[in-house]
């Protein structure tokens, strides 16, 4: 989406550009869109957020920082107490990725929420900003890793690094820096300090290693920030210089081009992709082609014959768990989640993929009529589904994820997700708290209990 173009600025090197143009943000480019995309980030954050405090990492992480002591700063999700800026954001970090049903940036295939918005929150409480310079840290914060994310790239991410780990840890930085008022070099310094901080490698998917990626990246940021204020120096370059980050994880096309294009005027964040299903993000093209032959033709399970899906390749590898046996490996199956639409279970809600949808005998037999296959010509955000009624109707839809949509339609599928979640009041207080845009009043957020 295009917005008003900034004022030009010396290219000196990727770091030292997206560096100055935090530094020297004119708040007239925040339009209302770029706005409305912020705001419904920072929703679906705290929604996922106060629905994942009572998982057992977000009980092992917080567990750890209360058996430390510093400054009482800063709140957690799940916590009557608080704590130094690093560890909120550590924990923090850590409670919102905890169920994986955080947004997602194909860009680069990172969760950008997770990294940065945490680090924004305990900065935030430090340091009081106004609703436009709290929001201002966000969109710069959320579109620096969605940036540097893309520019690091597949290769980056198929060498087994976790980019919501290594590229959320930059924009976290950004962000903290931002909330800091840092100058130009100071913040330089914390971009190269952080070059040598951020971290995360893939083996750790399926473990609770993973989401304390996502904390890890957030309480990176802080540090950085913070330590530069303190004075701590660091090479500003350390991003893309020789023996730097690029240099040493793998990154082949150093061009940086693709981080630096359109600055100010494209913002790439905006192309952000929310979860509105709780699985694989994967399944989500094809879940919602279902739905829409579902309503469309007014279909139960008793009419249907089979059902046909076809998807880029990639996934077969992914999320085509044949015939599941537990609630975690039906997140990652087509035919039991086709199932599970064509026989109307909400598939918002966390419990619709449990153990016993695995076992159930209707279900079973709707899964068994579902084939999958790969086709190289869809992307990997896109799917075909095709369904067969049991009086040989032949019913198709095509639904790519990545097309963009009216904020009205992102905003009830993310009230929809919120209420499955957490319950229709509690989503509505979120909604309504992070609309007055008080950053004084979203701490209160972390103190909303599950049901």
């Amino acid at each position: 989406m295009k917005h008003k173009k900034s004022d030009q600025f010396e290219t000196k090197s990727l770091s030292s550009s997206l560096v100055k143009f935090s530094v020297d943000y004119n708040p007239a480019l925040t339009s209302n869109e770029l706005s409305q995309s912020a705001k419904l980030s920072l929703f679906d954050w705290f929604v996922v957020s106060i629905a994942g405090q009572g998982e057992p990492v977000s009980q092992i992480v917080r567990g750890l920082i209360e058996t430390e002591h510093g400054a009482k700063n800063c709140s957690v999700f799940g916590s009557k107490h608080r704590y130094p800026a690093r560890a909120s954001a550590l924990a923090n970090g850590t409670i919102s990725h905890a169920l994986d049903y955080d947004d997602t940036h194909f860009a680069y295939l990172g969760h950008p929420s997770v990294a940065v918005l945490p680090a924004v929150l305990a900065i935030g409480e430090k340091t009081k900003p106004t609703p436009e310079g709290f929001l201002n840290a966000v969109i710069l914060g959320l579109e620096t890793a969605t940036r540097i994310g893309a520019w690091l790239g597949r290769d980056h991410h198929l060498a087994g690094y976790h980019s919501t780990a290594t590229a959320g840890a930059f924009g976290a930085t950004i962000a903290a820096s931002k909330l800091l008022e840092l100058d130009e070099r100071t913040t330089s310094f914390a971009v190269g300090l952080v070059s040598s901080m951020a971290s995360g490698v893939r083996a750790q998917f399926g473990t609770m290693a993973k989401p304390l990626h996502a904390g890890m990246a957030a309480a990176n940021g802080v540090e950085a920030a913070l330590l530069a204020q303190a004075g701590l120096v660091s090479n500003p370059d350390a991003l893309e210089a020789e023996h730097g980050f690029a240099d040493t994880h793998m990154v082949q096309n150093l061009n940086t081009n693709i981080a630096l294009n359109h600055l100010g005027e494209y913002w790439m964040f905006e192309e952000v992709l929310h979860k509105y299903h709780a699985c694989c993000h994967g399944l989500h093209a094809a879940i919602e082609a279902l739905i829409k032959v579902r309503e469309q033709n007014n279909l139960n399970a008793e009419n249907i014959k089979n059902i046909s899906i076809a998807v880029a390749p990639r996934y077969l590898k992914i999320c085509n768990i044949m015939a599941p046996k537990t609630g975690l490996e039906a997140k990652f199956s087509f035919r039991l989640s086709a199932a599970m639409v064509l026989a109307r279970r909400d598939t918002a809600v966390l419990s619709t993929f449990s153990d016993e949808a695995c076992d159930n005998r209707e279900l079973i037999a709707l899964r068994d009529q579902v084939s999958v296959s790969p086709d190289p010509k869809l992307s990997e955000t896109e799917a075909f589904v095709q369904v067969q009624t049991s009086d040989d109707k032949i019913l198709n839809a095509n639904f790519d994820i990545n097309q963009p949509q009216p904020f009205k339609i992102k905003k009830e599928k993310l009230m929809h997700k919120a209420s499955a979640l957490l319950g229709e009041n509690t989503a509505c207080q979120i909604w309504d708290v992070i609309s007055l845009g008080d950053p004084e009043k979203f701490k209160t957020l972390t103190q909303f209990k599950l049901n």
